[in-house]
């Protein structure tokens, strides 16, 4: 029998992964949580087998959720479920020690195949998310000087008329590379946007502002 804990912080998310998954011959569903603090209490008491793991959770992102408890439950194993099949997140999440990654739209079996082969020690990764990871051979690609400029400045938490009044542009240009940026990186709206730019930058530092 395969113990899970299911981790989201929406109710209804979880109840309905609770009903798609518990009439499963080998499943047990034998917790839920619903933020770090909850995942971390119902790993150490229910020892579950997987966690099933949400990646976009507002007090601490699934895939910093994961790092955290494989820290201190190296034997644990995460399988992502996520309404993204951003490349970035996918990546970012396998290299946090995640197992596999699913989307949330996938058919039942394809979330309940991708448990049992994360269960057996393997990994999973959705086709749609497979192809996207290995259609994109450059995961940052190229920004121009004025990108990486408006990068910055969005993780700096910028708005874009404050933008364009510090790089002495138009609001509608700034927009236009703000577009731009989003096109490139392959991002979907504008919280992955700032997201990115605040990781971006934290990750390489504010090379592009100068």
């Amino acid at each position: 029998m395969i113990r899970l804990l299911l981790v989201d912080d929406h109710p209804l998310v979880r109840d309905g992964l609770r009903a798609r998954l518990s009439g499963v011959a080998g499943l047990d569903v034998a917790g839920e949580a619903g933020n770090a603090t909850e995942a971390q209490e119902q790993v150490r008491a229910l020892a579950p087998d997987i966690v099933l793991m949400d990646v976009g959770m507002r007090d601490m992102n699934g895939i910093e959720l994961t790092a955290m408890l494989l820290r201190e439950h190296p034997q644990l194993r995460v399988l992502m479920l996520s309404m993204y099949d951003n490349a970035e997140y996918v990546q970012r999440a396998l290299q946090a020690g995640a197992r596999g990654y699913v989307l949330k739209g996938a058919p039942s079996i394809e979330i309940v195949n991708a448990i049992r082969a994360v269960a057996a020690g393997g990994t999973f990764l959705a086709p749609d998310v497979s192809r996207r990871l290995f259609d994109k051979e450059a995961p940052e690609p190229a920004l121009s000087a004025r990108e990486g400029q408006i990068l910055s400045a969005l993780a700096r938490g910028l708005a874009s008329k404050q933008i364009a009044r510090e790089l002495d542009l138009s609001v509608r240009t700034v927009d236009a590379h703000r577009q731009s940026i989003k096109r490139k990186l392959d991002l979907d709206g504008q919280a992955e946007l700032i997201k990115y730019a605040v990781e971006h930058v934290r990750r390489h530092g504010n090379k592009s502002s100068g």
